[in-house]
């Protein structure tokens, strides 16, 4: 599949010298030296203000289904499992609080295909944009049915290129994603100048229906819709302990679950349960946001429509604009993310740990929106994504007794993806998963990660060589 959000269209020399090309001197302290805001609390959080977590587990529990984790794919999956299962027992445990981690610490977009996927047939392609343009309209779907306060906006992102025989090559792909049924478009420079100003783009491509959410907003806001479903909601959980069996057994600090299936629905955090060691690693990825900009601003800045872009180098930059206001920046050099050794999920110290990649992403951003210099920047964050060796993401089922569901790796692109995991997930439990069988995330195979220390040196020499970010 050709997927325009995720082709390169060039070998990394290429880009690496459009990146050369595309350095623009800049004042180097846009970020002080403590950037004194509120420890790691994303603008998405900040705006669940009146939320309070549910009580911990203490106790035995007997559940048909215990989902471990509170983010997209574990309420994903709770919604449509116990819509389907009214009559069975749903547990879900968090070891935090609802949206903690990459749910509620995410770059905020909202996009079609699978990241890591390209270069199929005209079939597949066509195929996997349908199921996750079909997933963008069940969210949508999901917040309109239960009125949830959800701020989000879908009027398109723009995948935006930055060299002029790249942006001929997807005015190329475009037509030929046309002519499989897929609605992209292209804009050439002067068009896109009307309603985004970005400098030294040569042309865009802009997918419809794609764009921007808060997804802390969507994942709190369906507690109680779950808890009417009779989703049995535990926070501040922390699994400690899985033995499988016919009947698996988790344990917490305070009480115990006897479940008959479970869900991993844990991302970068899967390999602190035992699973998955050699398939994923937690990447920790920087994400700043200014305070809501005026209509002044907006204007001066040169951003009038659209949700939100990335750019088209191997060092991906994103941004999107919420409907409050505020600039969301992510990405843009290898220092947007860090690998930190063993596996560790906590970036400690954040934000003020990553004042220089804050500030070369800062950068960055002026690079584009020159007038961007004195945008006051209030929140910057840094979530844990789940990375796999191939990019691709993993949903299925394992364990001797086939009781061990899975849906995990969604490398940054998965806001839509963990959102469909959820009626993968029960479509697998029920035997009726015939509409995912050949999806790429449907089962795969997964390449092995080396162990540590091969693993942090590989991590290191890879992205140092090739220059390649993942997309958040």
């Amino acid at each position: 599949m050709a997927a325009i959000q995720q082709s390169r269209l060039v070998k990394f020399m290429n880009g690496a010298a459009t990146l050369a090309a595309h350095t623009w001197d800049i004042a180097p302290n846009l970020f002080p030296e403590k950037l004194e805001l509120d420890e790691n609390v994303s603008l998405w959080v900040n705006q669940t203000p009146d939320y309070q977590p549910g009580a911990p587990l203490k106790g035995v529990v007997d559940a048909d289904f215990a989902i471990i984790g509170g983010g997209f794919t574990g309420t994903s999956t709770a919604y449509h499992f116990s819509r389907r299962y009214p009559e069975k027992r749903v547990v879900l445990l968090e070891a935090k609080t609802l949206a903690n981690g990459a749910s509620g610490r995410n770059g905020g977009m909202i996009l079609n295909w699978v990241n890591g996927v390209t270069d199929d047939s005209p079939e597949t392609t066509a195929r996997i944009y349908q199921t996750t343009s079909a997933g963008i309209a069940a969210i949508r779907e999901i917040i309109q049915r239960h009125h949830l306060a959800v701020s989000a906006r879908f009027d398109g992102t723009l995948t935006v290129y930055t060299d002029a025989e790249r942006a001929e090559a997807a005015h190329a792909e475009v037509e030929a994603h046309n002519a499989i049924g897929i609605p992209t478009r292209y804009l050439n420079s002067t068009a896109l100048k009307e309603n985004l100003r970005v400098r030294g783009a040569y042309g865009a491509v802009l997918d419809p229906g794609t764009g921007q959410i808060n997804g802390a907003q969507l994942v709190r806001g369906l507690r109680p819709v779950l808890v009417e479903q009779g989703v049995e909601i535990y926070e501040n959980t922390p699994v400690l302990k899985i033995s499988e069996g016919a009947t698996i057994t988790l344990t917490m600090p305070e009480g115990e679950v006897r479940a008959k299936a479970i869900l991993l629905a844990t991302n970068a955090y899967t390999s602190k349960l035992g699973y998955f060691r050699d398939a994923l690693f937690p990447l920790h990825s920087h994400v700043f946001a200014t305070a809501p900009l005026t209509l002044a601003q907006r204007q001066a800045l040169g951003w009038t429509d659209y949700a939100a872009f990335s750019d088209d180098l191997d060092r991906i930059s994103y941004s999107s604009l919420t409907n409050e206001g505020q600039l969301v920046f992510g990405g843009g050099s290898n220092q947007s993310y860090a690998y930190l050794f063993n596996n560790r999920t906590v970036y400690p110290g954040a934000p003020d740990a990553a004042a220089r990649p804050f500030a070369r992403m800062r950068q960055t951003l002026l690079g584009y929106f020159p007038t961007s210099e004195f945008l006051p920047v209030s929140f910057c964050w840094t979530g844990t994504l789940g990375i796999t060796l191939d990019r691709n993401t993993l949903m299925g089922v394992r364990g001797e007794n086939r009781n061990v569901y899975y849906a995990i790796g969604y490398n940054g692109h998965g806001v839509t993806l963990a959102n469909i995991a959820g009626e993968v997930i029960t479509d697998m439990y029920s035997g009726s998963d015939e509409r995912w069988r050949g999806l790429p995330f449907y089962q795969p195979q997964h390449k092995r990660i080396p162990p540590e220390p091969f693993r942090w040196i590989g991590y290191q020499m890879f992205t140092r060589l090739t220059g390649k970010s993942p997309r958040a």
